[in-house]
């Protein structure tokens, strides 16, 4: 079998400047890649995080290595064989690993005709809501963003922390938003007694978690916080690869994975059950992502306990479409035709 490859970087616009405790990002970078057998194309992205260490710059520089592999393999169907010879190829990268191991689980469901998440043998009606994030602005700003998102639908919001307001924005958002789930994430804001201290205010606006609360050099911090704790605790900059998740089962309750922090859809999926088996529930997150790679994270979804996919909610314009999320709800069985259900907007 002969496969085309081709990849392309998209610079993204954000609906509003989106800022976190770490700073603010007006746009989104991503990497397209395309995988064709000259029948079907499957669509995949990076989206690089450079706290991770990768740009999009590093991701073009590694992907015709990668698509290299995908080329001299030349069977989409032949997931593990690629992703063997990609690690030998490329080490690390993660971003880039993703976007090319997304196009082809695209690609290989297309193949069959089926959507991935009937591939995988998932139940498209066991998945959780995801929420909606509303990122550090003024107060007022966050109170209307807050109100944009419970008028579109969204019943669980996750909101950003790790400022001197922090009890003033989780205040304003409460009483904005009396009747919605709350979570909080602090992207390692905080000391480990700053953290314990902020937890008890927010245990009493009824938060449901709190996201990385420390930085994640700071594991014994971690451990101390969520022994303490009085709400659970989900580790994200703590929880890159598979060879964290055993460390978590002490230091938190929640692992939040992401595709562009392990590598691809068959090591998360991995990283899941791996999960499981240390007792801890699972949280699917992303980046600023198009739906070229947001499609297939929702694919997913039947896996988790917490989805945080919101990812291509907070663009001003995506050029590819994927699957509906209606108010945080994740219409998996919805999802037109087969592979990740990403497609062009411009698609004839």
């Amino acid at each position: 079998m002969s496969l085309d490859t081709d990849f392309e970087r998209l610079t993204l616009a954000l609906e509003d400047p989106f800022t976190i405790a770490r700073g603010t990002q007006e746009t989104a970078e991503n990497v397209i890649v395309r995988v064709s057998d000259g029948d079907h194309e499957g669509i995949g992205a990076a989206a690089p995080s450079e706290h991770y260490g990768e740009t999009s710059r590093t991701v073009e520089a590694v992907l015709p290595d990668l698509l290299a592999v995908v080329e001299e393999v030349g069977d989409p169907h032949a997931l593990g064989r690629i992703e063997r010879r990609m690690r030998e190829a490329v080490r690390d990268n993660p971003a880039a690993r993703t976007a090319v191991s997304i196009a082809l689980h695209d690609l290989a469901a297309k193949r069959l005709g089926v959507p991935l998440y009937r591939y995988w043998g998932l139940d498209p009606r066991n998945t959780p809501k995801t929420s909606f994030t509303i990122g550090l602005d003024t107060i007022e700003r966050m109170r209307e963003k807050t109100e944009s998102a419970v008028e579109a639908g969204h019943t669980v919001l996750k909101v950003k922390l790790g400022t001197e307001r922090d009890r003033e924005i989780i205040e304003a958002i409460r009483a904005e938003a009396p009747d919605v789930r709350l979570r909080v994430d602090a992207n390692e804001a905080w000391t480990p007694h700053e953290a314990l201290s902020n937890i008890d205010v927010l245990a009493d606006f009824d938060v449901e978690f709190v996201e990385q609360p420390v930085p994640a050099e700071n594991s014994r911090g971690l451990e101390y916080v969520h022994e303490r704790s009085s709400l659970p605790i989900a580790a994200d900059e703590s929880c890159v690869t598979l060879s964290d998740i055993s460390h978590m089962a002490e230091r938190a309750d929640i692992a939040n994975i992401k595709l562009m922090k392990c590598g691809g859809l068959r090591e998360a999926k991995r990283m899941v059950h791996a999960a499981r088996a240390h007792g801890l529930e699972v949280m699917l997150g992303c980046m600023i992502e198009s739906n070229a790679a947001i499609a297939a994270a929702c694919q997913l979804a039947p896996l988790l306990d917490y989805a945080d996919l919101d990812g291509s909610l907070l663009l001003a314009d995506d050029p590819y479409e994927g699957v509906a999320i209606r108010g945080g709800d994740i219409d998996l069985a919805g999802v037109e035709g087969s592979g990740t259900g990403a497609r062009s907007d411009d698609r004839p």
